[in-house]
């Protein structure tokens, strides 16, 4: 029977288990420099110290003006990459795999004087105007995609996940609701998505897997559904996409009516989904800081690993307390094992 202390495969990453620390955004940057800091290093560290498996490291943008703010993490620099390895050969020490989350925010990058979006349309009331990218931006983009990619690959990373949810830039390409261009990327929704998965795979190597992070469901009016997101993520799957991580939202300001849930395991049936109409890994994330309920979402096969989020904000050792409370076998620090 498979649980969340069974080890995990795909391509290339080996996982000891199914444990995935959630890309979480710290907003601790010192300069705006886009380098991390010894704030990221022991933040990441403590967790893969704790017995995660793998750890995604926060969304991490490809454009100074890419960021949510301006104390986001970046990889437009080679700059950036000694202090994100450092983090890596640390975490992987401690018997953790690590990736990084590449990203762009579009028009929900706050801190940027005239933030960029597929088209001319404000997040909110509250929010900026944006101004809509021109083709050769948009190519230019896919381009700056690329070279993070690289980066992160010379940076020692295990594996990529690409965000395209939450209401950013790629998400903001594939919605109807934030794409009206006429040119062939809004004629094609997933056109600039697909190149950027395109453009990472050719600067990775081959063993390595690619995450994509999407939205599969919207929750505004006139928003797409788990029936849309299938199929546009059937286009990316075919562009070279090998799991999915699964969650929701983002994209706009949240009807009344279009509340997402707050119950334990609200997004899991969208992975569950996602996984069986695709024939594709996923990850499911979303209140699932319960042990056991994160056992069972492995257990029921709904999703192959499941990421906690503000469960780990909490406790760095959040891995090793859910392997003590489910009785399951797992390695711990020599110089903790008085505590269990």
């Amino acid at each position: 029977m498979k649980d969340l202390f069974s080890p995990y495969t795909i391509k290339g990453l080996e996982l000891k288990n199914r444990v995935v620390m959630s890309p979480m955004c710290q907003y601790s940057v010192d300069k705006k420099d886009g380098i991390a800091t010894d704030w990221h290093y022991t933040h990441y560290v403590s967790r893969a110290i704790g017995g995660a498996g793998f750890i995604i490291i926060e969304m991490t943008d490809v454009d100074p003006d890419g960021r949510i703010s301006d104390y986001d993490l970046g990889l437009w620099s080679d700059e950036q990459i000694p202090a994100l390895k450092r983090i890596v050969d640390a975490c992987r020490s401690y018997g953790a795999k690590v990736g990084i989350q590449i990203a762009h925010a579009g028009r929900k990058a706050e801190d940027a004087e005239i933030p960029v979006a597929p088209s001319a349309i404000a997040f909110d009331e509250n929010s900026k105007q944006p101004r809509a990218l021109t083709t050769a931006e948009v190519n230019g983009m896919v381009e700056k995609f690329r070279t993070a990619v690289a980066r992160a690959v010379k940076a020692g990373f295990d594996t990529i996940e690409i965000h395209g949810a939450h209401g950013y830039l790629i998400h903001q390409f594939h919605s109807p609701i934030t794409n009206k261009r006429d040119d062939e990327y809004g004629k094609d929704l997933t056109l600039f998505g697909r190149e950027i998965i395109q453009a990472a795979k050719a600067e990775m190597p081959k063993d390595m897997p690619l995450i994509m992070r999407i939205s599969a469901k919207e929750y505004v009016e006139g928003g797409y559904g788990i029936q849309e997101s299938m199929a546009f993520a059937k286009e990316y799957q075919n562009a070279g996409v090998d799991m999915f991580d699964i969650s929701s939202g983002g994209e706009g300001p949240i009807a009344a009516w279009g509340r997402p849930g707050t119950h334990a395991a609200y997004q899991v049936p969208l992975a569950k989904d996602i996984k069986q109409a695709l024939d594709i890994p996923v990850i499911a994330v979303g209140r699932l800081d319960d042990p056991i309920l994160a056992n069972a979402v492995i257990g029921n096969e709904e999703a192959d690993l499941v990421a906690v989020g503000r469960g780990m904000l909490r406790n760095p050792y959040w891995t090793l307390e859910a392997a003590s409370k489910l009785r399951k076998e797992t390695a711990i620090p020599k110089q903790y094992t008085t505590g269990f």
